[in-house]
């Protein structure tokens, strides 16, 4: 089946990945305006060379915690359709090359597979596959920011 791209990144203990195809940049963690009345992982807005987005808390969204953010933070911008959003990580870590045959489909895992696309193993990692579009659907169904 071929080879896919992710954006490996950290939170936590744990390693993720985002398919590279879905993102835009990444940029260092700099000035959040708070929006009030949103979901406690929505931390705020960004302007980003005059484009206004919504700004989420990865780790605090997928319920692991709150987020330590360090100089080492990054913001993932990502676009699904025409929906841009930035989601912070701890860390990003590296691109790699995913063979297919080395992903686990999520639903073979026994764990909620909303947000999950599978399981890579890459070079004795194993990076946690996020579903962009599903992180995104969420957003426009949950909150009002995004209109």
């Amino acid at each position: 089946m071929g080879n896919i791209k992710v954006i490996a990144f950290t939170l936590g203990n744990e390693e993720y990945g985002l398919n590279i195809e879905y993102v835009q940049s990444i940029e260092r963690l700099n000035q959040i305006t708070r929006v009030p009345n949103v979901p406690k992982y929505v931390k705020g807005l960004i302007n980003l060379r005059g484009n206004v987005i919504p700004i989420i808390d990865l780790k605090c969204k997928l319920d692991l915690g709150d987020a330590q953010y360090s100089e080492n933070s990054r913001v993932i911008i990502v676009k699904f359709e025409e929906i841009e959003l930035g989601l912070i990580v701890e860390k990003t870590n590296n691109v790699i090359n995913v063979e297919s045959e080395a992903i686990e489909a999520a639903a073979s895992s026994g764990f909620n597979t909303d947000y999950f696309e599978g399981i890579a193993k890459y070079e004795g990692r194993l990076i946690i596959l996020l579903k962009i579009e599903e992180l995104i659907k969420t957003e426009a169904d949950d909150s009002d920011i995004m209109d």
